[in-house]
């Protein structure tokens, strides 16, 4: 093998198992790899892939669930050069075609279960429980022996969410998600010694690139679930085999609210994470009266940085419940006005970054990189406020703050009102045209029990001003969500403008 600086996503791999080749690295159902097995099979299956035809850049589609064969194809693809392509598992017809067609890839490692959904004429091979799958051509593959990919080559495509727009494929280098997970690692204080779950979807880069490589990164043995299935954390969490789970704030507020939540023994969880979506503090507040020995972080972030751009460590909760933290290591964040310049501390502005965390672009997206970097900094579309000590709280998204009868209404602090209101389960507040107030402000509600829109009303004008409280209640069974647990507020939006 050519040498090579080793600052590539699979040089994370190779260090941890000549370090501790004997300790178990990943667990999925009844399959144990070592850290010397993992990193056999991950040599393997690049020899498997470029014996495809491919070569160094094509790109590679990821379209499967949960499983060590789908990080064993990730970890494969950035050893061989190729730039892993991760598409969420729920996507079908046009936005399936849309992920593959516009990334190019030459190539979809697919689940079996999933293949027959990709457009004709798309190359796949099986990641799994299929004959010729990656997983059992790795018994006859040789190791992979060629050159090191660069620090700068790049390694995936991370696709946005496109919970406003069609998604866009975040340019990631090598050097940019080894740096990330450098910050993930101080941040979050992963050691070696934990014992972490990860149930979220892997194609996701909260679960993939903020914790699970981070894990491999320090030497940890690593759990991988289906899903976040509330049974399944519980049992392992019991028998003292997972003190570590991160989950975004829906699972949980689906935790918490579960009949046994307060009688099963979960003392032995030590570090709890959040995010991906904006924490009710009513919710936190629940979860940390319950488990007061828990610590709790806030992780904050974008795809387009790797994600982890800002923690709330447990010791920094107390006074600032609803704060994002502040900057991880290789990231520097400003609060900015619409002509980039930056705002007086307490003023609402946007956040931007710059970090060796960030994308190098858009995927063929050129006039999209050049409105998201401006002067150097990443415009981040959140809104936010920072404090005379360097602590940010995100108020919204810039694209969902309502304009009610002129005055901006962040819908974060109407649905913090409403979350303590006994009757909500969940809520998303959007704004829906109004010849009156030109968006009136709305609740749509998964409601416990019975509970009126009067209720609700009344309730959140004890807590706000009356022009920040919902003009509307919607009542549902439930809110739509990507994989992800981020709520999709555009589909609320398109859902009840004309209702």
């Amino acid at each position: 093998m050519t040498p090579g600086h080793g600052s590539t996503v699979d040089g994370v791999l190779r260090r941890s198992a000549r370090r501790t080749p004997a300790r178990v690295a990943v667990e999925y159902r009844d399959r144990t790899w070592t850290y010397e097995e993992f990193d056999e099979a991950v040599s393997r299956a690049a020899s498997v892939l470029l014996g495809q035809g491919l070569a160094p850049g094509d790109r590679v589609g990821s379209y499967g669930h949960n499983s060590d064969a789908y990080l064993i194809g990730f970890l494969a693809c950035a050893r061989a050069g190729l730039v892993h392509v991760p598409v969420n598992q729920n996507l079908t017809g046009d936005d399936l075609a849309y992920l593959v067609g516009q990334s190019g890839s030459s190539l979809v490692l697919a689940d079996p279960d999933l293949a027959d959904r990709l457009p004709g004429g798309v190359r796949t091979l099986p990641l799994r429980d299929a004959d010729g799958s990656l997983l059992e051509l790795l018994a006859s593959a040789p190791a992979y022996d060629g050159p090191e990919p660069r620090g700068e080559d790049l390694v995936q495509l991370l696709y946005t969410s496109g919970t406003t727009a069609l998604p866009k494929g975040a340019m990631m280098t090598h050097r940019a998600l080894v740096h990330e997970y450098l910050s993930a690692i101080t941040a979050l204080d992963l050691s070696a010694g934990d014992r972490p779950v990860h149930s979220l979807p892997l194609y996701h880069s909260a679960q993939m690139h903020v914790f699970l490589l981070p894990y491999l990164a320090v030497g940890a043995t690593n759990i991988i679930l289906d899903a976040p299935d509330g049974d399944r954390l519980f049992e392992l969490i019991e028998e003292g085999r997972v003190d570590s789970l991160f989950a975004p704030p829906t699972v949980w507020i689906g935790l918490a609210n579960r009949p046994d939540f307060a009688t099963r023994d979960l003392g032995a969880l030590r570090k709890a994470y959040y995010g991906a979506s904006i924490m009710p503090v009513p919710v936190l507040e629940r979860l940390r009266e319950r488990l007061p020995e828990l610590g709790f972080y806030n992780c904050f972030g974008q795809s387009e940085i790797g994600p982890l751009a800002t923690v709330l460590a447990p010791d920094e909760h107390k006074g600032r419940m609803d704060s994002c933290g502040r900057p991880v290591l290789f990231v520097d964040a400003r609060v900015v006005d619409e002509d980039g310049k930056d705002v007086p501390d307490g003023t609402p502005g946007e956040i931007v970054y710059r970090s060796p965390q960030l994308c190098e672009g858009y995927w063929d997206k050129p006039e999209e990189t050049a409105e998201a970097f401006r002067d150097g900094w990443f415009r981040s579309g959140d809104l936010a406020v920072r404090d005379a000590h360097g602590y940010f709280t995100i108020v919204d998204r810039v694209k969902d703050v309502i304009n009610s009868g002129g005055v901006l209404v962040a819908s974060r602090q109407v649905e913090d009102a409403l979350y303590t209101h006994d009757g909500v389960a969940e809520v998303a507040v959007v704004g829906l045209p109004d010849e009156r107030w030109i968006e009136a402000v709305t609740a749509v509600v998964v409601p416990r029990g019975e509970i009126t829109e009067a209720e609700l009303i009344d309730h959140t004008r004890e807590k706000l001003a009356h022009f920040k409280a919902p003009k509307r209640i919607v009542f549902v069974d439930a809110l739509p969500r990507n994989a992800s647990g981020k709520i999709l507020k555009r589909e609320l939006r398109d859902r009840f403008a004309d209702s």
